[in-house]
């Protein structure tokens, strides 16, 4: 297992035209010369990436996925725009190079950008790789001190006021999630209605603070520094970055947070490294951010809960495309699973109130 992201083949069904590709960069990026070769990033499950070389340049492209798509999803133009409003005030972001929307060129709509280089940290630290527990507190460390940097911009002045509306955002993401399970779900997973109904009737007031949430910021959405794997150098897949609750980031985030007392059944659908020594635990990375960014943070357990439920929702999304032949990717046959497991530990939350 390697320490850096490496692209492979691309997956079946899942092939750009290169030449195309290539003919377009090279009209529009100045420099490029030589033979293209297209190879894929097979760790992301929703808008797929790509590697491309021309030459001796690399790049990254990110297209959507093939088969259905949930209406507002995949929004190449959005998350471009978004990277590059922020890329002057938020160093941790790729640099956008080119956007495309021309069927000539792609069936879809996509974008390039720069391939910045680290170690992305996924289920099990590789061998190579040496995090010992005092650097695995520093890492959660930075990793909520750059939440808090992004949470802490002035949005307006980076002219990205309208990515999104902040009144009533915490009524609307329950009943948009809601909806989007419904739409999604299939005969083999649970209902989520308990956990539906609890959501919606505990709703918070809004934010007093709105902020520019990533809505997915977790480890292996972050690159680090091969020099110092304390130290976050690039955050990556901002498709769902919105104007929001900070608070539900927080959550988000922490939904996919498993650590050393939770069930045998959620350490099994982990995909990051949290049970390594020394990582923080939920509670103690909500202490944090409220230390770091003055915040007093009530009844968190809401918020935990809807990341959860937010979680299994972006899996059942993923699976019913696996359930109806829409992909082949054999990773999502055990999304179903996942949604399973995930319904059991929302409702844990619901009973317990503990996080």
């Amino acid at each position: 297992m390697t320490a850096f992201d490496e692209a492979r083949a691309v997956r079946p069904g899942e092939s750009l035209d290169a030449a195309r590709i290539a003919a377009y960069l090279k009209a529009n990026l100045p420099g490029l010369e030589g033979s293209v070769t297209v190879r894929q990033f097979h760790s992301g499950f929703s808008n797929l990436t790509y590697l491309i070389g021309i030459g001796e340049t690399e790049l990254v492209l990110r297209r959507p996925p093939f088969g259905r798509k949930a209406k507002t999803a995949h929004d190449m133009s959005r998350e471009y725009r978004l990277l590059r409003a922020l890329k002057p005030v938020f160093p941790h972001v790729p640099q956008p190079l080119a956007y495309c929307d021309d069927p000539a060129v792609m069936d879809a709509p996509f974008y390039v950008m720069e391939r910045m280089r680290g170690v992305i940290l996924r289920k099990e630290l590789p061998e190579s790789l040496v995090l010992d527990e005092p650097d695995a507190g520093r890492l959660c460390q930075r990793w909520v001190d750059v939440l808090g940097a992004l949470h802490g911009l002035d949005y307006r002045a980076c002219g990205l006021a309208d990515l999104g509306n902040p009144d009533g955002y915490v009524a609307r993401q329950v009943r948009g999630w809601s909806k989007r399970f419904r739409d999604a779900r299939t005969d083999d997973v649970p209902d989520f209605e308990r956990v539906m109904a609890w959501l919606a009737a505990g709703l918070p007031p809004d934010h007093p603070k709105p902020a520019l949430i990533h809505n997915d910021y977790k480890f292996d959405n972050v690159i680090l520094d091969p020099a110092d794997l304390t130290r976050i150098i690039g955050v990556l897949d901002w498709e769902m970055a919105t104007i929001g609750d900070p608070l539900m980031d927080l959550g988000a985030s922490l939904g996919y947070w498993v650590e050393p007392h939770d069930s045998d059944e959620l350490k099994l659908i982990r995909t990051l490294p949290t049970l390594s020594p020394g990582m923080l635990t939920r509670r103690q990375i909500v202490a944090l951010y409220e230390e770091k960014t003055g915040a007093t943070i009530e009844n968190f357990a809401w918020y935990y809960c809807f990341g959860l439920f937010r979680l299994a929702v972006i899996a059942q999304q993923i699976y019913y495309r696996y359930f109806h032949g829409q992909t082949t990717d054999k990773r999502f046959a055990m999304l179903g699973l996942a949604v399973g497991i995930l319904e059991k530990a929302a409702v844990r939350v619901i009973e317990t109130g503990e996080y």
